[in-house]
């Protein structure tokens, strides 16, 4: 399993604290997509602290949330307490071998870029009945017009241009440039087809402390050396702070959704 994958479970509880949740009109278009009901099962594959895990159960699906990291799934089963309908099992996707039934949804948020495609795609096929519905969904940042993304640039050229280059999904300087690829990825990759795409724009306001906390859980921000890490943290603080204290930051989240052929 890949170090950046479980990297997460180090501290669950500030992912919980500063990863964003789900909207309910996401959901609804999920829903609407796959035609589902109250009490529709339901399989997510990397559940975290269970973020989207509570906005699909509060439309009262009937979910099993996959999550490797037993720290992760310790916060996300505390989460959805109120949800009994909800099951959080530790393992990762390609090795759960737990399924009993065929699933009405099989969900991804922020998360299936982690799991090997010659499995995922296979095994969520498996799992779906015929028509079932395959939803993948990440947030996307938008810099356009934000006078701070031309600093953070300079900054992260200067701390660490490996990280730079790589351009993590946080601070998500350069938009991604492979999503008419992944699309293409998911109409091919065996018995799925309509594949659809939506965007949720939003906006979100940072402070240099809430910030520096979302980055603090980004996988390849963690794996950095702590000295490169601390100091390039703390250049994010500065410059925020220069600019009046927060930050806004223009968004979107991602949604990719098809259906399982019939059998």
């Amino acid at each position: 399993m890949p170090e950046q994958r479980l990297v997460f479970g180090e501290d669950p509880e500030l992912y919980d604290k500063a990863r964003a949740g789900y909207p309910s009109d996401l959901v609804s278009a999920v829903t609407a997509y796959g035609g589902l009901s109250r009490n529709d099962q339901a399989v997510e594959v990397g559940a975290g602290t269970g973020k989207a895990t509570l906005a699909f159960a509060r439309a009262g699906l009937r979910i099993t949330a996959i999550e490797p990291s037993a720290e992760m799934a310790a916060v996300a089963s505390r989460n959805t307490a109120g949800f009994p309908a909800v099951s959080v099992v530790i393992s990762s996707f390609e090795e759960w071998d737990g399924a009993q039934d065929t699933y009405d949804l099989v969900f991804a948020a922020q998360s299936w870029h982690w799991i090997d495609p010659t499995v995922g795609y296979s095994k969520a096929a498996a799992l779906l009945r015929d028509g079932g519905t395959l939803a993948l969904m990440w947030h996307r940042t938008d810099w356009s017009g934000e006078p701070l993304r031309d600093e953070l640039d300079s900054l992260y050229r200067e701390v660490d241009p490996d990280l730079r280059s790589f351009n993590p999904g946080f601070p998500g300087l350069d938009p991604p440039d492979d999503d008419a690829a992944f699309l293409e990825q998911v109409a091919s990759a065996g018995p799925f087809t309509d594949v659809a795409e939506q965007r949720f724009p939003r906006k979100d306001t940072f402070s240099a402390e809430s910030f520096v906390e979302l980055l603090g859980t980004q996988s390849h921000h963690r794996l950095l050396p702590e000295e490169r890490r601390e100091k390039l943290l703390r250049g994010v603080t500065q410059l925020i702070e220069r600019h009046g204290g927060t930050v806004e930051v223009p968004h979107s989240i991602w949604l990719v959704m098809a259906r399982r052929r019939p059998r």
